[in-house]
């Protein structure tokens, strides 16, 4: 008999070991030795150990690079918590399967390909080689009425999402994934699940998502609220909360995390929502933080407490909110290169460099 979503999440938590820390202790050691003075590559350094120590290779190489874009429709869009209509999301599907977002340009820029996934959209999404068709449900409920889907779905969301890194991996391989999403209403639904995670108010955790007017703002805030008074969901029970006020993209992002930590792959987290979906996966599993790569802060309310709670700090801030993966996108650019700099620089004996801090000073 084939393992329940619940048993196959349990098996993947149980598989996720900690940080190799030889690995890392080799990554620095090598980083002392490379032809430049002591921290002057800054973060990179330290973006470069961290890497080494998910993988266990002491100069990791980030060849196989994928990019998961989960789209997934939500019931609480009809309370007009959004500027766009729920049908945005289904052809936005049909635009990253042209190639004609900005994930698409910026996947590419990075040299990774691009998995796109209908985890519950609820226009029709048609077949394409790119496309993996979930189709979980035509969207969530709306979570101001009762919980977002039953608990089962839940799992079952968290076990795709494994199962989808799972596939990725036989097929193509994979070293590095970016995590992104598309949904119309999924900020509403994401500010939910950090409202319940982290303890704070609905009101600090919310933000204008598409760029809505006071009003429409208003009402996303009383939908925050209200489902999390009508759904009373427990911060201890990662998949009670996703099944209360989640999505169903979220639930397949936070089983990608948890794929990719069992599997020593670094997971990029974009913006909000996909920070929404590592939250989820850190209560299921709380050692999924250490495989866990923040892209950028996004400007969206509440993603800085998101952040805060898992322990991460971005890369990089340069006023984004767009989603689909665009920030994690080139996230994986920035820890190419760092992987690069450790493993193809010459080291002080390879290049036949002294060093004498008077051959080699930080102005050099």
């Amino acid at each position: 008999m084939p393992a329940s979503p619940a048993d196959r999440i349990r098996t993947i938590v149980e598989a996720i070991r900690p940080l190799d820390r030889e690995a890392m202790r080799l990554a620095r050691e090598r980083q002392g030795r490379l032809t430049k003075p002591p921290g002057s590559l800054g973060r990179l350094e330290a973006l470069a150990e961290h890497i080494a120590g998910i993988t266990g290779q002491s100069r990791p190489r980030l060849e196989r690079r994928l990019v998961v874009v989960a789209a997934g429709d939500h019931g609480v869009a009809a309370r007009g918590v959004s500027a766009y209509p729920s049908e945005v999301t289904g052809q936005m599907v049909a635009n990253f399967l042209a190639g004609g977002a900005a994930i698409n340009v910026l996947a590419a820029h990075a040299g990774a390909r691009v998995r796109v996934v209908d985890a519950g959209v609820a226009s029709d999404t048609e077949a394409h080689p790119d496309l993996v068709r979930l189709r979980l449900g035509a969207g969530t409920e709306d979570i101001t009425a009762g919980p977002a889907m039953p608990r089962a779905l839940a799992e079952q969301a968290v076990a795709e999402g494994i199962a989808l890194l799972d596939a990725e991996r036989a097929a193509s391989g994979v070293d590095i994934v970016a995590c992104g999403e598309m949904g119309i209403g999924n900020t509403t639904a994401a500010a939910a699940v950090v409202a319940a995670l982290t303890g704070r108010p609905a009101h600090a955790v919310t933000g204008r998502g598409t760029g809505i007017d006071d009003e429409r703002y208003e009402l996303k805030v009383r939908a925050v609220r209200e489902s999390l008074e009508m759904n009373r969901p427990d911060p201890a029970d990662g998949i009670g909360v996703l099944a209360a006020v989640g999505g169903f993209e979220i639930g397949v992002l936070a089983g990608l995390y948890l794929g990719a930590a069992a599997a020593r792959v670094p997971a990029v987290v974009d913006g909000f929502i996909s920070g929404s979906a590592a939250l989820i996966a850190a209560a299921i599993a709380p050692e999924v933080r250490d495989y866990l790569l923040a892209s950028h802060r996004s400007v969206e309310a509440g993603h800085t407490t998101t952040l805060d709670h898992l322990g991460l700090e971005p890369l990089f801030d340069l006023g984004m909110r767009l989603g689909e993966g665009s920030g994690a996108a080139l996230g994986i650019t920035l820890c190419v290169a760092a992987c690069r700099l450790l493993d193809e620089m010459a080291t002080f004996e390879d290049a036949g460099v002294s060093t004498s801090p008077e051959v080699v000073s930080p102005e050099a």
